[in-house]
């Protein structure tokens, strides 16, 4: 499977819901990972003391994230992170050992396969407020996740203002998300 796309939002009317099936739809060999269908425990009920059992569902979602060659992950901003469904799935999923580790140095190493990697963001910040607030979901997501498990080259894509954007502009991210996924499959053929 070349592409898994992690759709985070708990809504499948949401507009994240439908920019990761269009990119999916443009990639034309990739899996969308809908959370808000997973049957899991959310909760790291033994922080990293104790392991918990794998659901099925979660057993599953690991082993397509340990066979795709690009992991696209699609979520909202909230409260400057994103929605308790992905935390607890990044939480659940990706385990010390498994998706990666500490060298001997500290130093991280990823395990995932994939080394490619996009981040779909939408927040209902203004464009122009971006640089005050910032985005920690994004750094959080991007950098302290995605790359923590050997995704090396994660580009972002943030679509801002979404509560106020209008049709066209709505229409022209459902569009790009599909360019990305048509893009991503010609850079994965090669």
């Amino acid at each position: 499977m070349p592409a898994l796309v992690i759709d985070g939002h708990p809504d499948a009317r949401s507009l994240t819901a439908a920019l990761a099936q269009r990119y999916a739809e443009g990639h034309g060999d990739a899996r969308v990972l809908a959370l808000r269908d997973l049957d899991f425990d959310p909760h790291l009920r033994f922080g990293y003391r104790e392991r918990m059992t794998l659901e099925p569902d979660l057993a599953d979602a690991k082993r397509a994230l340990s066979e795709a060659h690009t992991v696209v992950v699609t979520t909202p901003l909230w409260w400057g992170s994103v929605p308790a469904v992905l935390k607890g799935f990044f939480d659940r999923a990706l385990l010390p050992q498994q998706e990666y580790r500490y060298t001997k140095l500290g130093l991280p190493q990823g395990l995932l396969p994939a080394r490619r990697g996009r981040l779909l963001l939408l927040a209902d910040t203004p464009w122009y407020a971006a640089p005050v607030t910032g985005i920690p979901a994004q750094t959080h997501v991007a950098r302290n996740t995605m790359r923590l498990c050997g995704i090396r080259s994660v580009r972002t894509h943030r679509m801002l203002g979404v509560k106020d954007a209008n049709e066209a502009k709505v229409t022209r991210w459902l569009e790009r998300a599909e360019l990305l996924g048509a893009r991503d499959a010609r850079r994965s053929a090669h």
